[in-house]
């Protein structure tokens, strides 16, 4: 594998920037170095300098919530062409989701997920084991040190991999040994209000009803019982794509991350969008659950400050167009964002509503604490060099022409943002470089160190 050598670049890493350089060697970090280049360092013949003037050099995000559509519906995207809108983003390693055809729910058709990832991914990967009302003797078998998760749906999505049966979720919740990440809503609340909207609408309910159907209390009142039930067998719950400021009620930041046995995780569009852009952009923003108030988004933004919430993610869930269009009760939920997620989160930072410092503690180090990733999310010596150089005045503007997604659209059109990624490493190997990848090398499978609680330094 190639060498690099950068410098001159501003190290962006628990809690701190620091001017410095560092040397990637068989795909990891083998030295750092906090000041200029050092004359003492005996650098490889083949070694690649890039002065890296003045950037931001930061671990690679990890994305612990996607949708790549692979098997079964790849007319939407793929393992191929989602992660590369993935590295184009800065983004080294997704955790994708079990609701493909099949139905990822028996570790059989989870490991032909895994196969197809080796030969397609230029980012590293993993993926959830689906939860099902009848599937407890597969999830028992989960090995947590090859697998991220159990993926149980309490309210139904893309898939309806509903998990409906009290008993069947109390016994996830007994039996598990994975960690449960759950997206959470309660089916009858939402069916309920769902059948007085067609009462009056038919199939053609306005798109500003979205969130009234998959209403604030059809969230908070399923976030409550899974509480309850994490409490009662001492079990570990992700709570994904939090849509309300309420549901911060329920959770805690009295504990260091590494300790906690109930998290949350708040979706970039939840942060960037409310109930106000559906005049705009439609059914575009329809996700479940539903974009909300303003009174919510900024809520969720004080909960990522003050470590209510753990960790950000995007849920990228393509869909074509032609589906969008659509009326409510057959258009899908979901869109693609992962080639913009962190130029996102890097928009707050523009506006003063973050530091960068707990940009990137949310983005790469807290999903590797969280999940107990071994050896990345972090720019630490004999770590995987995964890896983001980002330029922080680079404006550009997202427009057809540089969409990755294989859908070939995104709810971000026209938005300009004023930082741009210039060069993503994958496991040492530079595969995008200003707009150019490099596809020789592929992803590998992350692999979990359950013993260890991997807690952040600052």
């Amino acid at each position: 594998m190639e060498s690099f050598f950068i410098h001159n670049a501003i190290i962006v890493n628990e809690g701190k920037q620091i001017p410095g350089s560092l040397i990637i060697s068989g795909g990891r970090i083998e030295e750092i170095f906090y000041d200029r280049k050092p004359e003492s360092f005996l650098l490889a013949p083949d070694t690649i300098e890039i002065d890296a003037r003045g950037r931001m050099l930061m671990p690679g995000v990890i994305d612990d919530q996607v949708h790549f559509r692979e098997p079964g519906l790849t007319e939407k995207g793929d393992l191929y062409t989602e992660s590369k809108a993935a590295v184009a983003g800065g983004v080294t390693s997704f955790m994708d989701m079990p609701n493909t055809l099949p139905k990822a729910t028996s570790i059989e058709i989870l490991e032909e997920k895994y196969r197809l990832a080796s030969e397609k991914s230029l980012a590293n990967y993993s993926f959830f084991l689906g939860a099902s009302n009848d599937n407890l003797d597969e999830i028992k078998k989960a090995d947590p040190s090859r697998i991220c998760g159990l993926k149980v749906f309490t309210g139904a999505s893309t898939g309806n991999m509903l998990v409906s049966d009290p008993a069947a979720l109390e016994a996830i919740f007994r039996e598990s040994p994975l960690l449960i990440a759950v997206h959470s809503e309660d089916e009858a609340i939402i069916q309920a209000n769902l059948a007085a909207f067609k009462e009056k609408y038919g199939n053609n309910i306005p798109i500003g009803a979205h969130p009234l159907i998959r209403s604030e209390e059809a969230c908070y009142r399923s976030s409550e019982l899974l509480v309850t039930l994490s409490r009662k067998y001492n079990a570990r719950l992700h709570l994904l794509h939090l849509s309300t400021a309420k549901e911060l009620d329920l959770l805690d930041n009295s504990l260091p991350l590494h300790a906690k046995r109930i998290t949350a995780e708040v979706c970039v569009h939840h942060l960037w969008f409310d109930e106000r852009d559906y005049a705009d952009l439609g059914s575009r923003i329809k996700w479940n659950p539903a974009i909300k108030t303003e009174k919510d988004k900024l809520g969720l933004m004080e909960g990522l400050i003050n470590d209510k919430i753990d960790i950000v993610a995007t849920d990228h869930a393509p869909h074509l167009l032609s589906e969008k269009s659509n009326p409510y009760t057959s258009c899908p939920s979901g869109a693609p964002l992962i080639q913009h997620s962190l130029v996102a989160m890097l928009h707050f930072y523009h506006m003063g509503k973050l530091p960068l410092e707990k940009i990137i503690e949310k983005l790469c180090h807290s999903p590797a604490v969280l999940y107990r990733i071994k050896e990345r999310g972090f720019i630490r010596k004999g770590y995987f060099a995964d890896l983001s150089l980002v330029n922080l005045d680079a404006p550009w503007t997202v427009a057809p022409e540089n969409i990755l997604y294989k859908c070939g659209w995104s709810p971000l059109e026209g938005v300009t943002f004023k930082s741009r990624v210039d060069m993503t490493w994958v496991n040492g190997h530079l595969v995008f470089d200003h707009g150019n990848f490099d596809e020789s090398h592929k992803g590998q499978r992350l692999s979990f160190n359950q013993s260890v609680n991997h807690s952040l330094n600052n």
